[in-house]
Protein backbone atom coordinates (compact mmCIF):
# COMPACT_ATOMS: atom_id res chain seq x y z
CA UNK A 1 0.00 0.00 0.00
CA UNK A 2 3.18 2.24 0.94
CA UNK A 3 4.08 2.08 -3.06
CA UNK A 4 0.72 2.99 -4.33
CA UNK A 5 1.51 7.34 -4.41
CA UNK A 6 5.19 5.74 -6.14
CA UNK A 7 2.97 3.62 -8.77
CA UNK A 8 0.48 6.50 -9.51
CA UNK A 9 3.10 9.13 -10.15
CA UNK A 10 5.39 6.93 -12.04
CA UNK A 11 2.53 6.02 -14.28
CA UNK A 12 1.11 9.63 -14.90
CA UNK A 13 4.21 10.52 -15.98
CA UNK A 14 4.68 8.17 -18.75
CA UNK A 15 1.68 9.58 -20.47
CA UNK A 16 1.64 13.00 -22.86
CA UNK A 17 0.02 16.21 -22.30
CA UNK A 18 -2.45 15.07 -24.56
CA UNK A 19 -2.81 11.59 -22.91
CA UNK A 20 -3.76 13.72 -19.61
CA UNK A 21 -6.47 15.74 -21.18
CA UNK A 22 -7.92 12.79 -22.44
CA UNK A 23 -8.01 10.99 -18.52
CA UNK A 24 -8.77 14.01 -17.27
CA UNK A 25 -11.65 14.88 -19.52
CA UNK A 26 -12.80 11.24 -18.79
CA UNK A 27 -12.86 11.74 -15.25
CA UNK A 28 -13.28 15.38 -13.87
CA UNK A 29 -16.78 14.38 -14.64
CA UNK A 30 -17.30 11.75 -12.37
CA UNK A 31 -14.82 12.08 -9.36
CA UNK A 32 -16.40 9.17 -6.94
CA UNK A 33 -16.53 6.85 -9.88
CA UNK A 34 -12.80 7.63 -10.49
CA UNK A 35 -11.77 7.19 -7.23
CA UNK A 36 -14.01 3.55 -6.76
CA UNK A 37 -12.48 2.75 -10.00
CA UNK A 38 -8.87 3.36 -8.56
CA UNK A 39 -9.83 1.36 -5.75
CA UNK A 40 -10.87 -1.80 -8.27
CA UNK A 41 -7.88 -1.17 -10.18
CA UNK A 42 -6.18 -2.21 -6.99
CA UNK A 43 -8.23 -4.75 -5.33
CA UNK A 44 -8.20 -6.73 -9.21
CA UNK A 45 -4.25 -6.26 -8.67
CA UNK A 46 -4.28 -7.74 -5.75
CA UNK A 47 -6.57 -10.48 -6.09
CA UNK A 48 -5.19 -11.43 -9.31
CA UNK A 49 -1.84 -11.92 -7.70
CA UNK A 50 -3.32 -13.98 -4.76
CA UNK A 51 -4.58 -16.27 -7.36
CA UNK A 52 -2.13 -16.26 -10.33
CA UNK A 53 1.19 -14.94 -9.02
CA UNK A 54 2.79 -16.27 -12.81
CA UNK A 55 0.42 -14.97 -14.80
CA UNK A 56 -1.66 -11.82 -13.60
CA UNK A 57 0.31 -9.33 -14.89
CA UNK A 58 1.34 -11.17 -18.51
CA UNK A 59 -0.29 -12.41 -20.84
CA UNK A 60 -1.75 -15.73 -19.44
CA UNK A 61 -4.92 -16.80 -17.46
CA UNK A 62 -3.92 -14.57 -14.62
CA UNK A 63 -4.40 -11.06 -17.12
CA UNK A 64 -7.82 -12.46 -18.50
CA UNK A 65 -8.95 -13.26 -15.00
CA UNK A 66 -7.44 -9.34 -13.90
CA UNK A 67 -9.19 -7.60 -16.80
CA UNK A 68 -12.46 -9.45 -15.66
CA UNK A 69 -12.34 -8.48 -12.30
CA UNK A 70 -11.72 -5.15 -12.73
CA UNK A 71 -14.43 -4.98 -14.56
CA UNK A 72 -16.71 -6.70 -12.21
CA UNK A 73 -15.42 -4.45 -9.11
CA UNK A 74 -15.85 -1.39 -10.87
CA UNK A 75 -19.29 -2.06 -11.66
CA UNK A 76 -19.89 -3.34 -8.09
CA UNK A 77 -18.53 -0.12 -6.85
CA UNK A 78 -20.04 2.13 -8.93
CA UNK A 79 -23.58 0.38 -9.19
CA UNK A 80 -23.26 0.98 -5.04
CA UNK A 81 -23.66 4.85 -5.64
CA UNK A 82 -25.53 4.96 -9.19
CA UNK A 83 -27.36 3.15 -11.30
CA UNK A 84 -26.23 0.38 -12.98
CA UNK A 85 -26.77 1.72 -16.28
CA UNK A 86 -24.40 4.43 -15.65
CA UNK A 87 -21.84 2.15 -13.80
CA UNK A 88 -21.99 0.18 -17.07
CA UNK A 89 -21.54 3.41 -19.21
CA UNK A 90 -18.44 5.19 -17.04
CA UNK A 91 -16.81 1.32 -16.61
CA UNK A 92 -16.68 1.28 -20.20
CA UNK A 93 -14.99 4.46 -21.08
CA UNK A 94 -12.56 4.10 -18.75
CA UNK A 95 -11.71 0.79 -19.37
CA UNK A 96 -11.53 1.38 -23.04
CA UNK A 97 -9.57 4.36 -22.32
CA UNK A 98 -7.10 2.82 -20.73
CA UNK A 99 -6.08 0.90 -23.92
CA UNK A 100 -5.81 3.96 -25.62
CA UNK A 101 -3.58 5.32 -22.56
CA UNK A 102 -1.36 2.24 -22.44
CA UNK A 103 -1.28 0.87 -25.64
CA UNK A 104 -0.45 -2.56 -26.40
CA UNK A 105 -0.10 -4.70 -29.56
CA UNK A 106 -3.20 -5.38 -31.34
CA UNK A 107 -3.49 -9.19 -30.15
CA UNK A 108 -2.60 -8.17 -26.50
CA UNK A 109 -5.21 -5.04 -26.65
CA UNK A 110 -8.28 -7.14 -28.26
CA UNK A 111 -7.77 -9.96 -25.50
CA UNK A 112 -8.16 -6.97 -22.94
CA UNK A 113 -11.09 -5.14 -24.18
CA UNK A 114 -12.71 -8.82 -24.69
CA UNK A 115 -11.94 -9.62 -21.20
CA UNK A 116 -12.89 -6.00 -20.25
CA UNK A 117 -16.55 -6.67 -21.60
CA UNK A 118 -16.50 -10.12 -20.34
CA UNK A 119 -16.49 -8.98 -16.92
CA UNK A 120 -19.43 -6.25 -17.45
CA UNK A 121 -21.56 -9.38 -19.09
CA UNK A 122 -20.88 -11.25 -16.76
CA UNK A 123 -21.52 -8.78 -13.76
CA UNK A 124 -25.04 -7.58 -15.51
CA UNK A 125 -25.97 -11.00 -15.60
CA UNK A 126 -25.76 -11.90 -12.01
CA UNK A 127 -26.97 -8.38 -10.98
CA UNK A 128 -30.61 -9.70 -12.37
CA UNK A 129 -31.03 -12.07 -8.76
CA UNK A 130 -29.45 -10.00 -6.45
CA UNK A 131 -29.99 -5.58 -5.92
CA UNK A 132 -27.56 -3.85 -5.68
CA UNK A 133 -26.49 -2.83 -2.43
CA UNK A 134 -26.21 -6.41 -1.48
CA UNK A 135 -23.43 -7.02 -4.08
CA UNK A 136 -20.17 -8.62 -3.13
CA UNK A 137 -16.88 -9.59 -4.57
CA UNK A 138 -17.45 -12.86 -3.68
CA UNK A 139 -19.91 -13.49 -6.25
CA UNK A 140 -18.48 -13.18 -8.97
CA UNK A 141 -14.52 -13.93 -7.85
CA UNK A 142 -15.66 -17.71 -7.95
CA UNK A 143 -17.99 -17.56 -11.54
CA UNK A 144 -14.38 -15.93 -12.91
CA UNK A 145 -12.24 -18.44 -11.73
CA UNK A 146 -14.43 -21.66 -13.38
CA UNK A 147 -14.56 -19.00 -16.56
CA UNK A 148 -10.43 -19.52 -16.21
CA UNK A 149 -11.07 -23.11 -16.60
CA UNK A 150 -12.68 -22.57 -20.19
CA UNK A 151 -10.88 -19.67 -21.30
CA UNK A 152 -10.01 -19.59 -25.24
CA UNK A 153 -6.16 -19.35 -26.73
CA UNK A 154 -6.33 -16.28 -28.61
CA UNK A 155 -3.92 -16.74 -31.54
CA UNK A 156 -4.90 -14.30 -34.39
CA UNK A 157 -6.00 -10.94 -34.34
CA UNK A 158 -8.92 -11.80 -36.69
CA UNK A 159 -10.06 -14.42 -34.79
CA UNK A 160 -13.82 -14.55 -33.35
CA UNK A 161 -14.68 -13.49 -30.56
CA UNK A 162 -16.13 -15.75 -27.80
CA UNK A 163 -18.31 -15.51 -24.80
CA UNK A 164 -15.20 -16.99 -22.85
CA UNK A 165 -11.93 -15.06 -21.02
CA UNK A 166 -9.39 -15.46 -23.87
CA UNK A 167 -5.59 -15.21 -23.50
CA UNK A 168 -2.11 -15.12 -25.02
CA UNK A 169 0.08 -18.23 -25.16
CA UNK A 170 3.38 -17.59 -22.91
Amino acid sequence: MRKLPTIFVRTISTLSFKKILMLIRATAPHPLFTLLSFYATIRSFALAQKHFPRTSSANGIGNAYRHALWTCLIMMYCCKISSPQKALNFCKKITDLHEELFPNQPLEKKMDLHNNQVGMDLFIELLQGIHRQFFETSFFVEKLMVKTKTAVVLSDIDQEPVEELLYLEE
